[in-house]
Formats: structure tokens, C-alpha cells, sequence
């Protein structure tokens, strides 16, 4: 096994505690707030998927203080369902970010955490946004120090990695001194599971929830004085020891110094980020060809054994599995032209009126492909063919356009549920978040 420094969870407990606000990159808000804007969109149409009734159910169930609202709904319930329920809904529609240094989807397991710590204490919108920075930093941190082979042994990252993230995040959130905040980090992290075999079911959005819940419920513990191993991370039979870590841990050592969230990655198409390469490069084939859907004959997919594993389904039967399917998503994309959350129900999955199309386009391995890129082939069927190669992470556009963007992607998004005129000011207030003394109301209107 291969050795890693020792004081690797002092050293992110020391980057939680010891960056003030001000060491933070000014910059760095501008994609905190678009990041929130996103999450709270996704959040929004997440809330009204079937799994958030269950969930709503079993937080009845338990019963506890309603101190959390649940986005969308009006309701409250104890901080921990309301992060476990934000959490899963703002997951439910696979719609939401990632940052591939992380292998896994930040700002579900960081904001409904921050969210229901914000509201009950009152916190300021820039303390608020320096968590989430501290949280995804410690994300992308221990993702690369655990490395690839983490996420490709079975493990969600997600969730896993998520446990740490969101459990660093409130201690920041909290003031935890660095104590404490190895205490909080070594509760998260004895609690860290979520197993890929559950993908497209559920419990994908489950796991994203029960990290952000784990997280606020280590920090919670810990400001009280509850124990943990002061040393999850490095020592032997701790987290890299048993999940794997053979990455590069000098990425935890460098933290402060090298700002990872402008590499986080929105979504445009409401699907696995495994997809997005393929659907972007044969769109961009049939638009500089002017090919008709008609025209092809074959369409071949060559992606990484990362997107192979995470969007391999070839015969999708429900919405929730056509996200996992790029054949599905392809084939969709070409041919009705919609790739946003109507293009995932049950019934549009299993059209019949698809089915013969998605007998034309197969994926296959290449290794030497990027984690989410993918190369496209397409054969027309007077025999000419047409190659495009596209990488949706390395193709991240600048934060100004990445903005605007997602600006639309939130009024579509909250709209249907809560209304246009409310959508706008909830979207005026989050341009200036960093201006709110206490988002305690703001967290209210949601």
C-alpha cells in the first residue's frame, strides 16, 4: 500500500480554521453565487420528484424541531432531514455540477447543509459563500489525493469524498477551532459510503443527501466536544487505507494556493455528466453537416471506462435510467432536439418511437480518452463520415458567460414552481449575496 504523509487531516483542518475571508480570491464569490444560483435551481424542480415524498415521510416519521426549510415546499423539518431532503432533491435530476478533480457533484452536498446551519444561526451570505469555497476545495483536495481509483473501485465520490467535504465546510461555517474541526472531519469520515451499483436508482440521490446530513451532524458533534480519530484520513485503516489512496497528496498540501472551483463544471443537459461529451459532439457533427437524423446509418461513441460504468445503461426502461444512458442520450438529443428535464420521465424514455434510432448509435472503450470526453463517428448512409471529439470540462466557459447561462437554466428551472416574480428576486438577492448580513429571511422566502 502505498504510504501517505502523516498530518494530512490536520492540514485541511488547518486550511478550514486559518483562511480568513480575505485570503479567499475576491473572485472566487462570483462562482460561489453562480454555483448557489445553480444548485437552488436544480433544487427547485428537485423538489417535486417522487423521492422527496418518501423522504418527507420517514423526516415525519422521526419527528424533531422544524428548523430546515425544504426548498420549494413551504415546509420545515429538523436541519438534519432538511439537509438529507435538499440534498437527494437538488441530486434527484442529475442535473447539477461536478468537479472532476473531485470525481463528484460539490454543491449538493455542500449547500443544504450550509443552507440549514445559515438559517438557524443567522449567517452573513459571505460567510456562507467562504464555506461552500473552503467545501470544495476540500473536495477537489482529497478527490485527487484518493485519485481515480476510488471512484473506478465502485465508490461514489460523491458521497464518500462528499462525508469530509460538507463536514469541513460547517465546522467553517461554525468557527470550529482546528481541534474540532479534525473531530468533525474524523466523524464525516467514519460515516463515508455510497456505492456506484446504485446508480440510477434512488439511492444516487440518496447518497448526496446523507453526505451533506453526515457533515452537518460531524460538525454539530464536534463543536459539542464529540471525539474522532484525529487522523481519519492518513493513518492506517483510516479513509485512504480503505477506500484508496493513490492519488496525489500534495494536492492537500497545496491547498490555498492553487483555487480549484472555477473548474467546477455546470450542466446544460439534465443527465449524467457522462453524456454531456457525446450529445455535444454529434450535435456538432449534425449542425456543421447539415445532416438530418434520416441521413446516418451508424453512430459510434468511443468514452472513457469512467463514463462506460457511470452511463453504460443501453436499454433504459424508466426516466431515472435514461440519465445513465448514452445510446438513450444521443439518440433523444438528435432526434427531438430537448435535452432538459422533460426529456427523463418514464414515458419519453421508453417511447417506442426511439427505440429503432438507438439501435444505430453503440459506445465502446477507448482508453486513452479523457474521464468525460468522448469521440464520435458518425456514418451517413450514402457512406460518408464525420469525426468530432469533444471534452466538456476542458471546454468550461469563462465565469461572465458561465453566468448568463446559468441565469437561464435557474428562471427555467424555478419558474413552474415558485413563479417568475419570485424566480427574479431570489435570483436579484443571490447577485449580492455577499452583501447579506443574516440569510435567515432569504432562506425563509425559499
Amino acid at each position: 500500500m502505498k504510504q501517505n504523509p502523516p498530518d494530512l487531516t490536520r492540514t485541511i483542518a488547518q486550511f478550514a480554521v486559518q483562511t480568513g475571508n480575505g485570503d479567499i480570491p475576491f473572485e472566487l464569490l462570483d462562482h460561489a453565487k453562480t454555483a448557489f444560483l445553480d444548485w437552488l435551481g436544480v433544487a427547485f424542480a428537485g423538489s417535486r420528484d417522487p423521492l422527496v415524498e418518501k423522504l418527507i415521510r420517514y423526516a415525519d416519521l422521526m419527528g424533531g424541531h422544524p428548523r430546515g426549510s425544504l426548498v420549494g415546499l413551504g415546509i420545515k423539518k429538523s436541519l438534519s432531514q432538511a439537509a438529507l431532503i435538499n440534498g437527494a432533491a437538488s441530486h434527484a435530476l442529475d442535473f447539477d455540477d461536478t468537479l472532476m478533480t473531485y470525481v463528484g457533484h460539490p454543491s449538493v452536498v455542500l449547500f443544504p447543509s450550509l443552507l440549514g446551519l445559515s438559517q438557524w444561526q443567522g449567517k452573513s451570505g459571505l460567510d456562507f459563500l467562504n464555506a461552500y469555497i473552503i467545501g470544495v476545495e476540500t473536495a477537489s483536495a482529497v478527490g485527487a489525493a484518493a485519485g481515480m481509483g476510488h471512484y473506478m473501485a465502485g465508490w461514489h465520490a460523491t458521497s464518500t469524498i462528499g462525508h469530509l467535504a460538507s463536514a469541513a465546510a460547517c465546522a467553517r461555517l461554525l468557527g470550529l477551532s482546528e481541534t474540532r474541526t479534525r473531530n468533525a472531519l474524523g466523524i464525516a469520515g467514519t460515516q463515508a459510503c455510497g456505492l456506484k451499483r446504485s446508480f440510477g436508482t434512488m439511492c444516487k440521490p440518496f447518497h448526496a443527501g446523507r453526505a451533506s446530513q453526515a457533515g452537518l451532524m460531524a460538525a454539530i458533534l464536534a463543536d459539542d466536544g464529540f471525539t474522532a480519530a484525529p487522523d481519519i484520513l492518513e493513518a492506517p485503516l483510516g479513509f485512504f487505507h480503505v477506500f484508496g489512496g493513490g492519488g496525489d497528496p500534495a494536492a492537500i498540501r497545496n491547498l490555498g494556493n492553487n483555487w480549484t472551483l472555477p473548474k467546477l463544471a455546470q450542466k446544460y443537459h439534465a443527465s449524467c455528466h457522462g453524456t454531456h461529451s457525446a450529445i455535444d459532439a454529434v450535435l456538432a457533427i449534425v449542425g456543421e453537416n447539415r445532416l438530418l437524423p434520416d441521413d446516418i446509418h451508424s453512430i459510434r461513441i468511443h468514452a472513457s471506462q469512467l463514463c462506460l460504468d457511470a452511463a453504460g445503461i443501453n436499454e433504459p426502461a424508466t426516466g431515472l435510467e435514461g440519465k445513465f444512458s448514452i445510446v438513450y442520450c444521443v439518440a433523444n438529443a438528435l432526434l427531438r432536439g430537448t435535452t432538459g428535464i422533460g426529456a427523463f420521465t418514464d414515458e419519453m424514455v421508453s417511447h417506442p418511437d426511439l427505440r429503432p434510432f438507438m439501435q444505430k448509435v453503440s459506445v465502446g472503450l477507448d482508453a486513452a480518452m479523457t474521464p468525460l470526453g468522448a469521440r464520435v463517428e458518425v456514418t451517413t448512409k450514402a457512406g460518408r463520415a464525420f469525426e468530432h471529439q469533444t471534452d466538456i470540462v476542458r471546454d468550461i466557459p469563462g465565469i461572465e458567460i458561465k453566468t448568463e447561462k446559468i441565469k437561464h437554466k435557474f428562471m427555467d428551472l424555478a419558474t413552474p414552481v415558485v413563479g417568475g416574480e419570485q424566480a427574479g428576486r431570489i435570483l436579484d438577492t443571490v447577485s449580492c449575496l455577499e452583501t447579506v448580513d443574516s440569510l435567515t429571511p432569504f432562506i425563509e422566502s425559499l
